[in-house]
């Protein structure tokens, strides 16, 4: 083979890169959820929680994301990631290097011939060397490309823990508002039932009912006081993961009005097709699966040759102020190819593994993609049956407190017994705190649904 040959040949195996190229797996995705959504096609933007006009939330969820230690752990895992993206870029130059040594050696006199004089040497060199491995397989290129989708998957499960980390301190001051209007409801059920307990004592008095009313308004007074007692023990709780999530540790939060927050639009139709570009969890286990894929590559390279080119330049003198001095240059270059024989199927099995974890990643996109949809459809659900749950329970509220009224009426004027009023009076209660808790869960599952859309969406 002539030298014009076998340029050619090396110039078409520096252009081979084993390994699969990695092509995004097809999936058969829905065109649009099947639950009802917006038709006015409202955009939302991806700091959703500004939704809810609550300069308090605002600031509490800008706090989470600031000092939570979660955000910074990923934080620091995308800076890891740079910087082994940084160095596997860097091995696609030479190696430069440049060093100085001395050296006394003593040359034995009992050889054949006897050595020249004079029997002990210094040497002085100084010398700078290269070495670099010429990417003939794309190991590099496929080092790079692993390296760099790890990067994009540390930024994806950054955005991932801050989108959660949103969701987390949303939801829990909505519990925190929900438990304001518990307090206020059992507040009213309170003075109720202390009310009720007067006029059970007063009819007692004059012998229009007998203890056994007032018995009855007292147990049902103390269950009341029970009931704050925890919702206050409940708050206090709530309150402490609210400044755990903002890195606050001294925070408080005032009361506030849990009906005075809005509700969010729900999504148009046709968003699934977007899906797996919004949700950063699904962007990060495509990364996984883009990193294993590369790994493939490198696997793969390790079963052909490797050939590397060294070069050294430098000076040699016995005298160190003689280094530079004429005739002291040294000089080397060379180049080296290293082949596997046998190595017992130890690269192959690389491969193999390689391949697993390929298919394992496969695995886990597939599975978090069908996550994603489940959840986006399950917060659909939860949003709209809520909502529809929430005229009804307003009106068993309203029904409640009409029939409380008019058993107090029919207890004061004698037509019905004290057990009547103290059911009215349960019945309203919960009624209550019933439409509290709708209330709250209409605007925990919104919350849900922005991060099962990963973060709003647009027209």
């Amino acid at each position: 083979m002539n030298a014009s040959k076998y340029i050619a040949l090396l110039a078409l195996a520096a252009c081979t890169t084993v390994g699969p190229d990695y092509q995004r797996p097809a999936m058969a995705l829905p065109e649009q959820y099947f639950e009802n959504v917006s038709r006015d096609n409202p955009s939302v933007p991806a700091d959703w929680w500004t939704l809810f006009n609550d300069p308090q939330l605002n600031e509490l969820v800008a706090a989470a994301r600031k000092n939570n230690a979660d955000v910074r752990l990923a934080a620091a895992r995308v800076q890891e990631a740079a910087a082994v993206l940084r160095e596997a870029r860097a091995a696609i130059y030479p190696d430069v290097s440049a060093g100085y040594s001395v050296t006394r050696n003593a040359v034995s006199r009992q050889v054949v011939p006897p050595p020249i004089p004079p029997l002990e040497r210094t040497t002085n060199q100084l010398l700078v060397s290269t070495t670099y491995e010429i990417d003939f397989w794309g190991r590099y290129a496929r080092a790079d490309a692993a390296a760099r989708a790890a990067l994009l998957g540390s930024l994806a499960s950054r955005d991932t823990v801050l989108l959660t980390l949103a969701g987390t301190a949303a939801q829990a001051y909505f519990a925190l508002r929900s438990l304001d209007a518990q307090l206020t409801v059992l507040d009213v059920v309170i003075q109720t039932r202390r009310d009720s307990l007067e006029l059970a004592q007063a009819r007692a008095k004059s012998g229009l009912a007998s203890d056994l009313d007032v018995y009855q308004a007292q147990s049902a007074l103390s269950d009341s006081l029970v009931q704050r007692y925890d919702a206050e023990r409940q708050r206090q709780l709530v309150e402490r993961q609210l400044a755990q999530l903002a890195g606050r540790l001294d925070l408080r939060v005032a009361s506030g009005d849990l009906f005075s927050l809005p509700l969010p639009p729900v999504p148009p139709a046709g968003l699934p097709s977007t899906l797996l570009e919004r949700r950063p969890d699904i962007r990060a286990a495509e990364q996984s699966l883009v990193s294993a894929n590369a790994q493939i590559g490198i696997a793969r390279a390790a079963l052909f040759p490797t050939i590397s080119l060294t070069a050294g330049f430098g000076s040699q003198s016995a005298e160190f102020s003689n280094l530079l001095a004429n005739g002291a240059g040294i000089w080397s270059i060379g180049a080296g190819v290293v082949a596997p024989i046998f190595d017992a199927g130890r690269r192959e099995s690389r491969v193999e593994q390689a391949t697993a974890r390929r298919e394992q990643a496969l695995a886990g996109y597939q599975k978090s993609v069908e996550t994603a949809f489940r959840e986006v459809a399950d917060a659909l659900v939860n949003v709209e049956r809520t909502g529809s749950s929430e005229a009804e329970l307003q009106t068993r509220l309203q029904a409640a407190r009409n029939a409380l009224d008019l058993s107090n009426e029919r207890y004061r004027a004698g037509y019905s017994p004290y057990l009547e009023v103290l059911d009215a009076q349960r019945t309203a209660s919960d009624a209550a705190i019933a439409f509290v808790r709708n209330r709250q869960a209409r605007l925990a599952f919104s919350v849900d649904l922005m991060k099962a859309l990963g973060g709003g969406w647009k027209e």
